[in-house]
């Protein structure tokens, strides 16, 4: 028991020493167990009391809250009495309001619909309006087709040209005034030849203009195409007028001016803008390029020549008409002269017949009172004999 047990340190332990510490040990623990025992004892103690108390103060307060309930029941049924009564009093209103509400909203409705109805109407009208203008747009549209097919072959272009300049000249010139396709001394066949007075030289048409060119001048997208483009458009036009030129200045039967006939305002436009040096190399080969509106200008130019022409050359017919006319109106003013002279005869009797007729009623006012005396008496009778005798000799 006294053998060395374990050694704490420096200090040696027997196995009695240990096992006196151990049993130390253990009775802690047991005092220790029965003081934590005792504490949850206590502590289950107090926590019975506390549930205890919260149960006494649950059931007061269902108590409390068993009296409210009854009183809200109360309450509740006065209240559903109280809306039961406002309830029928709502109903008959709301079914008012709803009455009223629903005649408001048929009318409406009815309203609505005859302006529906009106709406569609016009609308109707408007798509037939634009069922007939998109038909007319169909029909414009195959125009511009038929016209670009028209200008995109050179022979059916050359007739569009030929059949506006000729529309052009028959609308602004007398019948004995041009020739369509006339044969000059050359064998030379220009579109038209315009004869204008007080010279038997005649002024040249020409109707047919390259195209093609201008096509590709407006289709081309980079600056080498447009080069080109340019190069031939001056060597197209160029040509033509040269041609022109060659065919149709004949010195003694054609005038010094030829005209060349574009049958495009916008053709006739980019010329002018974008060739004005192939414009005035034109010029100065005695040809005018003209447009529609320039060429319809021209023949109106012509056509106050020839009317200005036509009456000098009728100026005696004219004067005799003119002579005519004033014996006609000197004639006239004798007449009127006459009838003047019996209308104032006329008033002259007139005027005589009103005098006789104001002394006749004189006298039978004064025969009917008997305003006269004895001597008056016999006097009108010592004139009735002459009077017969009057009557007698007329």
């Amino acid at each position: 028991m006294n053998q060395t047990f374990i050694l704490l340190g420096a200090a040696p332990i027997s196995f009695g020493e240990a096992l006196e510490a151990a049993a130390g040990l253990i009775a802690l623990l047991l005092l220790c167990l029965v003081v934590g025992m005792a504490r949850a004892r206590g502590h289950r103690l107090r926590e019975r009391a506390a549930a205890e108390e919260r149960q006494r103060e649950l059931e007061q307060g269902m108590a409390e809250l068993a009296r409210s309930g009854a009183e809200l029941n109360g309450r509740l049924q006065s209240m559903a009495e109280a809306f039961g009564s406002r309830q029928s009093d709502l109903v008959r209103v709301m079914a008012d309001r709803l009455d009223n509400v629903s005649a408001r909203v048929g009318a409406g409705i009815e309203s609505a619909a005859q302006t529906t109805g009106a709406n569609l109407n016009k609308l109707n009208e408007r798509l037939a309006l634009i069922d007939a203008a998109q038909a007319r747009l169909n029909g414009l549209s195959q125009e511009v087709i038929s016209l670009k097919d028209i200008l995109s072959n050179k022979q059916t272009r050359g007739a569009f040209g030929q059949g506006r300049m000729e529309a052009i000249v028959r609308d602004g010139l007398p019948t004995e005034a041009y020739e369509f396709q006339a044969t000059l001394s050359n064998k030379s066949r220009p579109d038209c030849l315009i004869k204008l007075p007080g010279d038997e030289r005649k002024m040249a048409i020409d109707a047919k203009f390259p195209l093609e060119a201008f096509t590709l001048f407006r289709d081309a997208r980079s600056d080498e195409a447009r080069k080109v483009a340019v190069a031939r458009v001056r060597a197209d036009v160029g040509k033509h007028v040269k041609d022109i030129a060659d065919r149709y200045l004949l010195p003694g039967e054609t005038q010094d001016l030829a005209v060349m006939f574009v049958p495009s305002e916008s053709v006739y436009s980019d010329l002018v803008e974008h060739f004005d040096d192939v414009v005035q190399k034109a010029h100065r080969s005695k040809v005018i390029i003209v447009s529609p509106s320039l060429l319809m200008m021209a023949i109106q130019v012509m056509q106050t020549i020839v009317r200005d022409a036509r009456m000098r050359d009728q100026a005696h017919v004219i004067q005799a008409e003119v002579g005519k006319l004033l014996e006609d109106v000197r004639r006239l003013a004798e007449r009127t002269a006459k009838l003047d002279t019996h209308f104032r005869q006329a008033q002259e009797d007139v005027g005589q017949i009103v005098a006789s007729s104001e002394k006749i009623v004189r006298r039978g006012e004064r025969i009917d009172t008997m305003e006269f005396s004895q001597e008056q008496a016999s006097a009108k009778i010592e004139a009735l004999p002459h009077l017969r005798l009057a009557k007698g000799g007329e």
